[in-house]
Formats: structure tokens, sequence, C-alpha cells
């Protein structure tokens, strides 16, 4: 059990691709340039939960809270996948010890243990004031004085296919069943699906279940672009056509604009943290939502029949759709929370009550 790290740091640098410099230092370990999308999360807790969402995959993870990991890293159990995903972090500051009843090692000794490369003594505060106003941009963690001038975008592969379960997965016991479409799905999903007398099986993005029996079906979070995942909106239309219930989420939803002709984009620099207000237009109310996504759908190219459910209070986008009148819906933000907010836990019940 690792509960106190010896980090030898030295000088290093994030670059990112329109010419920006930001100074840091980075573990001896760190040898090699990493690239990745450089994004942020507002999150104050929680880089557990966000370290392990496969959402993430390809990115390179800018924490705003000023001090990470002083309670260290738990157990798998608490997970959202089996591994890291992402590409690499930015820190102000990165604690060197923890102190958590249930923490196993620090968490510079699990992204060593990851190979997750970390850069640290960065003006976090600067350097997400630059992706607000810019966007989010590709970039590089690199000690080398040798400044990189080629920036991959992640986003161009097929980010999902790297992620999604490989094989089909069987879960809980009940009357109903449910397809599960992993398309990156964090655990804690499963775990508020199995809140219920469920049987879910959970197969990967591009199986064709449409031919299959089953009482519903949900689509799950991811990372990248949508419009990638031509295989899995295939399938879903075809299925979309018996009618039945449908819930989709994060990148769930994005597919099921998809499958109805609909377009998403790209945001200029997302939604990530656990503190992002919605409106629920139904009733008014205001819901704090946990959210991992950088793109959304495009409210105007929505077919007539579905209406928007959700919006999002900060920039007005589109956080919910639903038919007017079969069982299918959808939301961006992450109901499961994990970090965050539980307030929208009712969604789950929602979907198992329209099976």
């Amino acid at each position: 059990m690792e509960l106190l790290s010896q980090i030898k740091l030295v000088p290093a640098k994030l670059v990112l691709q329109n010419g920006e410099i930001y100074e840091g230092a980075s573990p001896d370990w760190c040898k090699e340039d990493t690239f990745g999308e450089v994004v942020f999360t507002t999150g104050m807790t929680g880089y557990v939960e966000s370290l392990t969402d496969p959402s993430y995959a390809g990115q390179i993870l800018t924490f705003t809270f000023p001090l990470i990991g002083n309670y260290g890293f738990p157990d798998k159990q608490w997970w959202e996948s089996s591994k890291a995903h992402l590409r690499g972090v930015v820190l102000s500051e990165i604690s060197p010890f923890c102190d958590h009843y249930q923490a196993v090692q620090t968490l510079e000794g699990w992204l060593r243990y990851n190979q997750i490369s970390f850069i640290c003594k960065v003006d976090t505060r600067a350097l997400t004031k630059s992706l607000r106003i810019q966007g989010v941009a590709s970039g590089a963690i690199t000690q080398s004085e040798k400044i990189p001038h080629s920036f991959p975008d992640p986003n161009k592969t097929h980010l999902v296919a790297s992620v999604c379960t490989k094989e089909v997965r069987e879960y809980g016991q009940g009357k109903k069943q449910i397809i599960a479409v992993d398309c990156g799905m964090k655990e804690n999903i499963i775990r508020s699906l199995l809140q219920f007398p469920l049987k879910i099986k959970r197969v990967p993005f591009d199986y064709d279940y449409s031919e299959e029996e089953f009482d519903g079906i949900f689509i799950s979070n991811g990372p990248g672009d949508p419009i990638v995942c031509k295989e899995t909106v295939a399938v879903l239309q075809k299925a979309l056509k018996r009618k039945k219930p449908v819930f989709g989420i994060c990148l769930g939803a994005q597919l099921l604009a998809l499958s109805i002709g609909a377009k998403t984009f790209k945001l200029p620099y997302g939604h990530r943290g656990h503190n992002q207000p919605c409106e629920h237009l139904e009733t008014g109310r205001c819901y704090l939502t946990s959210q991992n996504h950088g793109y959304a759908i495009d409210e105007k190219t929505l077919p007539k029949g579905w209406d928007v459910t959700f919006r999002n209070l900060n920039d007005s986008s589109v956080e919910g759709i639903a038919h007017q009148s079969h069982p299918f819906f959808a939301v961006q933000f992450h109901p499961e929370a994990s970090p965050g907010p539980v307030d929208n836990l009712w969604l789950f019940e929602t979907f198992y009550q329209s099976l």
C-alpha cells in the first residue's frame, strides 16, 4: 500500500496547437511526448471517477481545482472502468501523500502504474481561461526542448471502438430484458440499472441486436465525435422501428439524434464537471448535473415529433430530447453521477416504468 510518493520532478511544458506554451514540471518517468485534446473539468472532487471514465479517451484532462490527489486512489470497485483511458493530466498541484480509509495508493502512484503522463506546477487558471475563449485544442505534454509542431486530432479516430466491451456480458434477473449498448459505458450506469429487476445484455457498439428479443434499449456514454459511430446509428435506426423504449445518456443522446436524422456539432469547450445547471422544460425545475461531453445536438435539425426536454442554463444547448408519442428519450448529462449530484436518478425509474 503506497500512501506516500517520492515524486522526482523535472522541467516540462504543455504546448497547445495554437502556439501557447505553459511551463510546469512532470515526473522523470514521463519521458515520451504525450498528445491529446486538452480539455478541462470544473469538479472539486471526483478525480478517481474522471480518470477511469472511458469518455475521456484521447484527451489530456485539466483539473481546475488547485490541489488534486489528497484522498488518494481506492480499490477498483469504485472505478468507472477497469483502467485509465485518457492520454494525460494537467494539474496545478499534486498531493504527494493521501489520507483516506479507502486509499490503496497515491494519485501519482496510480498514474505511474498506468503510465499516464501528467504535468503539474501549471497555471491552470490561465490555461482554462484560454480554453474558454479560444476553445479546446490539441496539445502535447513534453520534457523536450524541441517544441512539437504536429498535433493529431484524436476525435478523427474511432475512440469508441478502443474503449467499449469486446464481448457480450449479462447481468441481473427479472422479467424485463434490456439491451445496453456499450460505447464506453461507466460502471455506475450498470449499478444504477441493477437497482431494478432487469436482465441486462451489455453488447459492443457495433453489435446488431435489432432482430433479438428485448423490452428496451439503453445507449451509453462514450468518447469522441458521434458521427464516427456509423455502425451504432445504423443498428439503432432498425431497432427504433419496433417502437420499444429507448434511453440514451451523453454520447447515447447524440447517437439517438443522429439515428432520427438530426445533426450534432462540437461545442467550443464542452461541459465537464458536476455543477452544470439544466432546466427541465416541462416543470421549469433546475437540476445540477454531472457532465462530460464535447459535442451537442443541433436543435434546429430535430425532426417533427421530437421535443427538447432539458436545456443547459449556461449556454442554452440541448441537454435532453424525447419523442412526443413513442417511448424514446435521452439526456446529455449523467444521471448516474459518479462523480456529482444524484438528483437525476429518477430518469432510470422513468426508463424502467416505460418497459
